[in-house]
């Protein structure tokens, strides 16, 4: 076990850790609960078991696994400074937004449209985080994050189109001006 991959393991637990605490304070969940965003969930878990149990994904996942974690400090200390970033970044968007926060595809009781602080780059900073965290945790620490990495993106494109179609439902006009001057997840790319 490296260094690197306890500066990256501790990074991620005091992330989950202060994510726990700060949902408590959020605003109310309004209208009806759909379970969609569950079962998109549930379905990336399934395929990922299924590829697993079922091709040589499984077989691929154990060589992986005996793979040695990063040793070189270089990438160490670049996969350590993506992580700072990217959790950095999650966190200052969590906080930007305030009781507005909420599970993906959310509606919350008294909406607010905020565009300003990390919003005012990108429409989906913590998305962005998360993802820029992953990838420096695959370079920093061990190959194995890169399966996160790669179910979590199109999971976050999905929840970004659909909380987007929400915030034009809730805010017309201005949400749409706001979508035309701010990228999705990658600021000035994508």
């Amino acid at each position: 076990m490296t260094p690197f991959h306890r500066i990256i393991i501790a990074l991620w637990l005091l992330f989950i850790i202060y994510w726990a605490i700060s949902a408590v304070n959020a605003k109310r969940n309004v209208g009806r609960y759909t379970w969609r965003p569950s079962l998109v969930r549930f379905g990336i878990l399934v395929v990922f078991l299924a590829a697993l149990r079922f091709t040589g994904a499984g077989h691929a996942w154990h060589l992986a696994k005996m793979q040695p974690a990063v040793a070189s400090p270089l990438l160490g200390t670049i996969g350590v400074v993506l992580v700072v970033l990217g959790l950095g970044l999650a966190i200052y968007a969590r906080i930007y937004l305030g009781r507005n926060w909420g599970m993906p595809m959310s509606r919350k009781e008294d909406p607010e449209m905020v565009t300003g602080g990390p919003y005012a780059t990108v429409r989906h900073p913590i998305y962005s985080g998360i993802t820029l965290a992953m990838l420096g945790s695959a370079i920093g620490d061990h190959v194995l994050w890169v399966v996160p990495l790669v179910l979590s993106i199109p999971y976050f494109v999905y929840s970004a189109r659909r909380e987007e179609d929400l915030m034009r439902e809730e805010f017309g006009e201005r949400y749409r001006d706001y979508m035309r001057r701010t990228k999705m997840i990658v600021p000035f790319v994508l």
